[in-house]
This record gives structure tokens, C-alpha cells and sequence, in this order.
């Protein structure tokens, strides 16, 4: 059977560009809505905001989200999903959605489990991994990637035809091309080797596309300033919907923002971007000025269930014994549900006492803060102030 999913793409509208430097308010137009960028977007990993539903990921002014097709695939299963309607019924969420092309787990689960690492490094390192390096439990080939399920153990093969083909079952709006995410410290043969598959398999995906969902390619390359200029240039030449900017940006926020912008001046301007796996709230200027349309991040429902609380005060530690006698609101100028109807002391008890609404109500306002923090980005761009 077809899938039943609307009959054509998403288009890209600029609204307005900046003067100071490479920022632009735009919006993406899908079959489930409009995305007003520069644009958050929430990780939904397994189908949902966690401890929110999908009524209360709207409130917090959510307008978009992305899942992760890796975690999809193992469970419940694409086949479930596209008989249950595809990823929006699925969810009851009839607003755009995103899906990755699971090459994140190329990395998580190989070089990021041995080295104990993400994608990005707080600091310099002299430790590298050279062309002959292999992940213990990841088996990466030219053709793609072996896993094991975490489930059962049995083995899973995943590469450009079998990630598109996943990703069309589910039914997102966007769709990105299966790629491999390079470890933070491989060395410049591992990394000109892995950009290779990269792009090889970025073609392959295009070609392996049957529906009218879109298909944004990544850009690969690591640190190195010549591959990410490579690989735009290259990705930029193969007729995807949009581009997606993936892997590491250097070791600190001046590294990132150079990164992201070499590459940005190497894409066609009439196309949307998104930055994979960026989004604390000091990195909401630097991705829009360096050319970002739209940028994901777990970093608010992450650091929510473990009671830290972004507040335009800075970050709150709530479980902290002090906020369990403090009656005010966790950020006085919020306008969220948590803030309005209840204290620091109450949602401090409540996350002391591993309660599931604490963790709900300190999601519920860090996610409001996150998309609020968009707005007033766009309203910055709109003023000339960035």
C-alpha cells in the first residue's frame, strides 16, 4: 500500500536578511504547517517530548519536532508506525516533524560508547583515531552500518537505502540523507575517508527516494575547514530539499560559529539549513549568525528531568534544599504553565522526590524558555539588533 501522506514537499521563503552578519528570518512551508525560522526543534527520540504530550509540547510553542529513526526502527518498527498512519497519527501531532537518518548512531553507538564521548569536545585532545580504527560494537562498511539490536541482539544493517526506505514508513515531513558521523578526534585519513561514504551514500539516498516527503543531504568534515567546504560544495551540487550540518564544529563556541558559517556561504541561499545536535541557549545567536535556519538539541528536556532549569537569570539547580522554602516562580518573567501556577518550592519537592510532574512541570517551562528564546531571536534579526 502507498503511504497516504500529502502529495508534495516544503518550500523556503527569506522574510527578511540581516545586514550585520549572515542571519535571516525565513519560513519553511510543510504539509503539516509553517516553521517560522530561525527555528528550535525539540528531540521527540522515540515519538515524544518526554513526560509532555503532544498538547503540551504545542503550549510550550513547539512548532516542529524531530525523531529519531534509529530508535523508531527497533521499536515499535516503521511497518507499525506506517500502519498506524504514519509518525503524526501515530503521535497526534499535526504539526511538522523531522526525521535523522540514524548516522548519529554510526557514532553513538561505536567510537561514542568506547571513548566514553559525544560528537563535540569540550577540549583539546591529543588522542586520534587513525584510517585502521574500528568501533567495538558497531561494524561500519562501505555499504553501511552493522548493529546489534539493544533489545534482543539480533544484528541490524543500516545504510542509504534501508535508512530512506525506514524514514519514508514513518512519514516525516523532512527527511536527511544517511551519513556517517565522525568521531570528534579521527584523524585526517579517517576523516577523508569517512566524508567519502558520506557523500557517496548522500547520492545514493536521493536516488533511493520514491516519496514526496523532502530530503535534506549533510555536511560532513569535522573541524577540518578544507572537508567542510569540500563537502558543501559537493552536497550543495546533489538536488536535496535542504541541508543539514552534522558532526563536530571545533572545540569551542568561536570555532562553531566560523565552522557554520564557511559552510553556510557554500550552500544556495534559497534553501533551508539546519544544524544537527546544537541548541543550549548560548549557541542561539552564533548558529543564526553564521547562516542556521533551524537547530535541534536535547538540552532542555535532558537537563529538566535532572532539575536543572534555564531561567533569563541563568540556570537553576531546583532539587537544591534552599529552593524548597522559596515561594516565587522559577523565572519571573515566564509566561509558562509552570510558572504561572506554581513555586520553586513545589516543583523542588516534587523532583527531590523523583516525582514524574516535577519532572513534567520543569520540562513544560525549560522547552517554553527554549522557543521564547527563538522568538526573541527572530525579533532581533527583524530589529537589525543581530
Amino acid at each position: 500500500m502507498e503511504n497516504a501522506y500529502p502529495a508534495w514537499m516544503i518550500s523556503f521563503k527569506i522574510l527578511k536578511k540581516s545586514k550585520r552578519s549572515q542571519a535571516r528570518i525565513g519560513v519553511i512551508s510543510t504539509p503539516h504547517g509553517d516553521i517560522l525560522t530561525p527555528s528550535f526543534v525539540p528531540v521527540a527520540t522515540r515519538g515524544t517530548v518526554r513526560t509532555l504530550d503532544s498538547a503540551e509540547i504545542e503550549d510550550a510553542g513547539s512548532r516542529i519536532l524531530i525523531c529519531n529513526t534509529y530508535h523508531l526502527h527497533i521499536s515499535p518498527g516503521e511497518r507499525l508506525v506506517k500502519k498506524a498512519g504514519g509518525l503524526h497519527e501515530f503521535m497526534h501531532w499535526n504539526k511538522p516533524l523531522m526525521t535523522d537518518s540514524g548516522g548519529f548512531q554510526v557514532f553513538s553507538l561505536g567510537f561514542g560508547t568506547d571513548h566514553g564521548m559525544g560528537k563535540m569536545l569540550s577540549e583539546k585532545t591529543h588522542k586520534r583515531l587513525d584510517i585502521d580504527s574500528s568501533p567495538k560494537s558497531v561494524r561500519i562498511t562501505g555499504d553501511g552500518v552493522h548493529f546489534r539490536s539493544p533489545i534482543d541482539g539480533t544484528e541490524l544493517f543500516l545504510g542509504p537505502k534501508e535508512s530512506i526506505r525506514i524514514q519514508e514508513s514513518l512519514g516525516a515531513d523532512i527527511m536527511f540523507a544517511f551519513d556517517e558521523c565522525p568521531s570528534p578526534i579521527a584523524n585526517v585519513e579517517y576523516m577523508r575517508k569517512s566524508l567519502e561514504k558520506t557523500h557517496r551514500w548522500a547520492a545514493m539516498c536521493l536516488k533511493a527516494k520514491k516519496t514526496s516527503q523532502a530530503l535534506y543531504g549533510i555536511v560532513q568534515g569535522g573541524a577540518y575547514n578544507d572537508m567542510r567546504t569540500e563537502s558543501a560544495r559537493i552536497i550543495s551540487l546533489i538536488d536535496f530539499d535542504g541541508f543539514g550540518f552534522g558532526g563536530e564544529f571545533g572545540y569551542d563556541k568561536k570555532s562553531m560559529g566560523k565552522i557554520l558559517s564557511l559552510v553556510s556561504k557554500e550552500l544556495p541561499e534559497h534553501k533551508p539549513r539546519h544544524v544537527l545536535g546544537v541548541g543550549h541557549p548560548e549557541d542561539f545567536a552564533i548558529v543564526a549568525k553564521s547562516g542556521g535556519d533551524t537547530f535541534d538539541c536535547i538540552a532542555p528536556t535532558h537537563y529538566a528531568r535532572r532539575g536543572v532549569i534555564f531561567t533569563n537569570a541563568g540556570r537553576l539547580d531546583i532539587r537544591k534544599r534552599q529552593f524548597l522554602s522559596d515561594q516565587k516562580p522559577l523565572d519571573a518573567k515566564c509566561k509558562c504553565d509552570a510558572c504561572k501556577n506554581y513555586s520553586r518550592a513545589y516543583i523542588s519537592h516534587l523532583l527531590r522526590g523523583h516525582e514524574l510532574t516535577g519532572m513534567k512541570l520543569a520540562t513544560m517551562h525549560n522547552l517554553f524558555y527554549f522557543n521564547k528564546l527563538a522568538s526573541d531571536l527572530r525579533d532581533k534579526i527583524a530589529s537589525g539588533a543581530l
